[in-house]
């Protein structure tokens, strides 16, 4: 099956009451260990890759070969879309696009309104004429992206009217609007603005997007669900599961070398991790 974008699959989750989840890649094996979980829940996913995974790797156009020659390999018929997290630029949008990407998120939440919105309008006129999907991110997502650190609790909630200015101006596919969620582990107890999100989703009527979504009670994420959030971010979560099981096997074993005998039980634990957020997101099955 082909790579599509997220339209098609986040309108259908807002409708069927799920959450489609996107799964960082971080490596070979995180790559194979989400597709693999995807397919045999029978879910459609989301491959998050952040520009400096995707440097990691050996570049765009290597991790598009990468999970189109895997799908092939593992005769994926799940929808899979690969999509650019926090692009950090127009120029890094165009680029991600021209690797073969499906969909792209600009990140201009760090500007000010007016120039979110227009740098967001841009990346929106040519990602549509091409048939890519776009994220847009109004407010500050907590916590640490790649490079960017935001500590700043105010700047974490988006102004609802603001939001619906910028959806209304851009035309995005979905949207994510900074309420309370934070990169990496939280220190303490989740507090989502949920109140914000229900004024967001019916100003807006487009798919919300939860960043963030490592270590979120499951009574919050259904919730979230239940207000229109249709894509739910996971990658510090599959990240700690993995380490741990490196861990474990190299201390159980310490005269271990051969990297496939550490790294195959750390995608095995990927994909186990991966199928039980998909199941919590009530995506199985939803192909």
């Amino acid at each position: 099956m082909p790579l599509v974008s997220m339209t098609d699959m986040l309108k259908k989750a807002v409708l069927g009451k799920y959450a489609v989840g996107q799964f960082n890649l971080n490596n070979l094996e995180f790559t194979q260990a989400i597709l693999q979980a995807a397919q045999e829940e029978n879910a459609p996913v989301i491959l998050g890759v952040s520009e400096g995974a995707a440097r990691y790797m050996g570049g765009f156009k290597l991790v598009v070969v990468m999970v189109e020659a895997l799908m092939e390999e593992y005769n994926i018929t799940v929808p899979v879309a690969i999509h650019l997290d926090h692009g950090s630029s127009f120029e890094k949008c165009m680029e991600a696009i021209h690797a073969g990407f499906t969909s792209v998120m600009i990140d201009g939440s760090h500007y000010p309104l007016e120039e979110n919105i227009a740098l967001t309008k841009r990346v929106v006129d040519v990602a549509h004429a091409l048939g890519v999907s776009v994220e847009a991110e109004l407010g500050r997502i907590g916590g640490q992206e790649d490079d960017l650190v935001v500590d700043d609790a105010e700047a974490m909630y988006a102004v609802p009217s603001e939001c619906d200015q910028l959806v209304r101006e851009t035309g995005v596919d979905c949207f994510a609007p900074a309420l309370g969620s934070v990169h990496g582990p939280y220190k303490g107890k989740p507090n989502l603005g949920f109140g914000r999100m229900e004024e967001v989703m019916n100003l807006t009527g487009i798919p919300l997007v939860l960043h963030g979504g490592t270590g979120i009670p499951t009574d919050d994420i259904k919730r979230a669900i239940s207000l229109g959030t249709a894509k739910i971010n996971v990658n510090t979560e599959n990240q700690i599961a993995a380490s741990a099981t490196v861990r474990k096997v190299l201390e159980e074993k310490p005269d271990l070398y051969d990297p496939r005998k550490y790294l195959a039980p750390a995608r095995d634990t990927i994909k186990e991790t991966v199928k039980a957020k998909i199941r919590e997101f009530g995506s199985s099955n939803q192909a």
